[in-house]
């Protein structure tokens, strides 16, 4: 099955910026190679090296902030992407600051609409991948891929992946000595995951997104109510 017409965005949610090491980049890589080996164009964003400031707008210059780059990177990242990935480091047994901050500006674009009067992120599917050295895999990527279903994504199934060393103080993913990049159950399901995304990127792209009935806001506030009992309506 090709899949050479598919592209993918990684936001990398490290807290460190370019070029300082981030473990979760190490991870990354793996599930990019296995993309760009099938022909995928995958880009990948390390959010805090950009300037996207903090709110639930889609543009928040028209809300107070001097600049904001989140508006160019919704136009021109996130809507082109029949696949997104968020990744990102466990702090505290729970996600980074900055991957709160970008779901939040993806919520803040969750209203607008396709072309068929769809919530907009619909047709494109979304995983995650989380790295550290403490506690809390699960619990993050819980957080996230709800996050992005009810903003508009599909999960396919075993959608996150991850990798942790021993509680407490240790080595991360990438120093050596850690096992990351040799460990079996983290690479089995980065594996699982990267490819159940190429399968049903391929199946909704095929299939030209999710159906448009029942799901379009704007025929809902047009007074169409699909098949809801509604007396008032006439």
């Amino acid at each position: 099955m090709p899949y050479d017409d598919l592209r993918a965005l990684v936001i990398n949610c490290t807290l460190k910026r370019s070029p300082e090491l981030s473990h979760t980049q190490g991870l990354i890589d793996l599930s990019r190679s296995i993309m760009e080996t099938q022909g995928v164009a995958v880009e990948v964003l390390r959010a805090v090296d950009h300037d996207i400031a903090t709110g639930v707008w889609p543009d928040m210059t028209e809300h107070g902030w001097a600049s904001d780059a989140w508006p160019g990177i919704y136009r021109d990242k996130v809507l082109p992407a029949d696949i997104l990935i968020i990744a990102g480091p466990i702090w505290l047994g729970d996600n980074s600051s900055v991957t709160k901050q970008v779901i939040e500006r993806l919520y803040a674009c969750s209203s607008l609409l396709n072309d068929r009067g769809q919530y907009a992120y619909y047709g494109r599917v979304g995983g995650c991948l989380i790295t550290g050295n403490e506690d809390g895999v699960k619990h993050c990527a819980m957080n996230i891929l709800y996050s992005l279903q009810h903003l508009g994504y599909t999960i396919p199934p075993q959608a996150d992946a991850g990798w942790i060393g021993e509680a407490g103080p240790g080595p991360s993913y990438l120093d050596p000595g850690s096992g990351g990049p040799d460990n079996e159950f983290t690479n089995r399901n980065t594996t699982f995951m990267t490819w159940n995304l190429l399968h049903l990127a391929r199946m909704l792209k095929d299939a030209g997104g999710v159906p448009a009935h029942g799901n379009q806001r704007s025929e809902w506030d047009a007074g169409c109510r699909f098949d809801l009992p509604n007396p008032e309506h006439r």
